[in-house]
């Protein structure tokens, strides 16, 4: 059975309780509209400061119920190799105990199962195919369809996609709050889960890569979303204000400048996950840019992605999004193997990331 936001906490603390020397349990400051607080496992015998650090997100949309699933197991399944001193294996996927060892003492994975659980908690209550988070409808706004936001698209990050995408680009983004699917919200980084996510990287500068697990198509995705990538014209970039109004488009000779080094990383990595994800049953997820899939703005790993460009003396942090499974709610038999797949992806960019990303950006 799939765990219910309750469940999900009692289990964030069990966990700890089980192997304090290794977790810690970390709290966001930013309620959500129901007044639930969330919490972030972070796994690694060393200070938060000591080691660089891996954010993975799940549960951003409500409906999605694999992920939070996933990185309680993942936790679980983690926490126990390292205690017992034992590998851990995903069908052909394999770990050894000195794999399970590095990953715990000489990096630090901060898992924030459930970043909407007011949304997670209607969908399994009430709406199976919820997806927003729970803030009220604005006034005069009284349809069912007008409460809540698009978390992944309320980051800030190209978020006033009206103005920063040609009006063609097709953009999965809505400035109508009575959108059922993808409402932007209000103002860039208007939810408090939103924040919290902000709040994650802004605390933690150790943390060098980031992960929002969501579901189903499925497929590995990397930086960038908004356009096609393009390492040759610094220039043509999220910031430059003369491709307001025209970016977005394909094949108009225009795309979202990435150094190569950084897209070889993010390429190289997502290659390495979709190997261990293959592994456990044989699925081939593929990876490629966001963009591909379709253009968005306001997503979690683009903002994670652009704020060494935005903010001095930020970390460059590589995103990735997973889209795992086929499904938003497969019966559990099945996600109990697309758990299996997520579980084995996150360890090998565990365990690959730090020297991986060393090698291609020296």
């Amino acid at each position: 059975m799939y765990l219910n936001v309750t469940e999900i906490e009692s289990a964030i603390t069990a966990l700890h309780a089980a192997h304090p020397g290794a977790t810690e349990v970390l709290v966001p400051p930013h309620t959500t509209h129901e007044g639930r607080t969330t919490r972030l496992l972070r796994i690694g015998t060393r200070e938060a400061g000591e080691a660089d650090g891996i954010l993975v997100l799940g549960g951003m949309h409500a409906r999605e119920w694999v992920p939070p699933d996933a990185l309680i197991s993942l936790a679980a399944d983690l926490l126990e190799a390292h205690s017992l001193g034992t590998g851990l294996g995903y069908g052909a996927t394999s770990f050894t105990a000195a794999q399970v060892a590095r990953v715990v003492e000489h990096t630090g994975l901060f898992l924030f199962p459930c970043v909407n659980p007011d949304g997670r908690a209607f969908s399994q209550t009430v709406s199976p195919m919820w997806r927003k988070n729970r803030r009220p409808a604005p006034p005069g706004h009284a349809g069912a369809s007008c409460t809540g936001v698009d978390l992944n698209r309320n980051f800030d990050f190209l978020w006033d996609h009206t103005a920063k995408f040609a009006p063609d680009a097709e953009v999965r983004t809505s400035d109508d709050p009575c959108d059922p699917q993808v409402y932007r919200g209000p103002a860039p980084a208007s939810e408090p889960e939103t924040r919290n996510v902000v709040w994650a990287l802004d605390t933690f500068p150790r943390i060098r890569w980031m992960v929002d697990v969501h579901s189903a198509v499925p497929v590995f995705l990397h930086n960038w979303g908004s356009d096609r990538n393009q390492s040759l014209t610094p220039s043509d970039n999220f910031r430059n204000p003369a491709l307001d109004g025209v970016r977005g488009r394909p094949d108009d000779g225009i795309g979202e400048f990435i150094p190569e080094q950084d897209l070889k990383t993010a390429v190289e990595l997502g290659e390495h996950m979709n190997g261990a994800a293959r592994g456990v049953r044989g699925a081939d997820y593929g990876v490629e840019a966001a963009y591909g899939l379709y253009a968005t703005s306001g997503t979690s790993d683009d903002y994670a992605y652009s704020r060494h460009f935005t903010t001095p003396g930020a970390t460059k942090v590589i995103g990735w999004t997973i889209e795992c499974g086929t499904s938003f709610q497969p019966a559990f038999s099945e996600a109990e193997q697309v758990i299996r797949e997520v579980s084995a992806a996150l360890l090998a960019l565990a365990a690959d990331a730090p020297s991986v990303t060393d090698d291609l950006m020296g």
